[in-house]
């Protein structure tokens, strides 16, 4: 029963782009983008390995423009919130609000964020660059450099690494909080203490 279920989900989108893009994302995030097969995807999406080919060339830029869709919906979201927020550091904490709301909506594109977002592939391309993750990341540089130009920040922080540093504690803690349920991996927190853990981080790197 539930894969007749997962296999009618994909069918209400309209267009066959969108179908193959949502089939993947579920099956990626199932069975890990190594185990699944664009036959299986196709299968999924009710629609034909061609079109598949004629959207996305193979199954790397499948998994790209799954990440890349994500992004198209998240970074003008951003950009529209924080646009009339004069403070710096608000404009830091709602982002990452808005980011960590997003993948706790989204499970499956969570899934694949933590766990295939950074792998390197057998040709070393790392398929997280995608332009939407550098788009964000140059929202957050800019906040950070506002945040450094007003002298908010410590002196001997660099934003970069400061950048690097945020976004690595949330990646480390949302991951291990999804390996703690299907394994005996100790991480039982809930989300309010991943954005207490995320708020303490970010208020030792600032003077105020």
């Amino acid at each position: 029963m539930r894969e007749v279920i997962r296999l009618q989900r994909p069918a209400v989108l309209a267009s066959s782009r969108d179908r193959v893009r949502e089939a993947a994302k579920t099956l990626f995030a199932e069975r890990g983008y190594e185990s699944t097969s664009t036959a299986a995807i196709c299968r999924l999406a009710g629609t034909s390995q061609s079109q598949l080919i004629k959207h996305f060339t193979n199954k790397q830029g499948l998994l790209e423009a799954i990440f890349e869709y994500a992004w198209e919906l998240i970074n003008p979201a951003i950009r529209l919130a924080i646009e009339k927020i004069p403070s710096s550091t608000d404009k830091l904490r709602i982002m990452i609000d808005m980011v960590l709301s997003f993948m706790e909506r989204d499970r499956e594109l969570r899934t694949l964020f933590l766990l295939e977002g950074r792998r390197i592939r057998g040709d070393g391309h790392m398929v997280v660059l995608v332009p939407g993750f550098l788009e964000f990341v140059k929202i957050l540089d800019g906040i950070l450099k506002e945040i450094a130009a007003k002298g908010e920040l410590l002196p001997h922080i660099n934003p970069q690494a400061l950048r690097s540093g945020l976004m690595g504690t949330i990646e480390g803690l949302l991951r291990d909080q999804l390996l703690a349920r299907p394994s005996r991996f100790p991480a039982s927190y809930s989300e309010a203490d991943s954005r207490a853990i995320f708020s303490a981080f970010l208020s030792s790197c600032l003077t105020k």
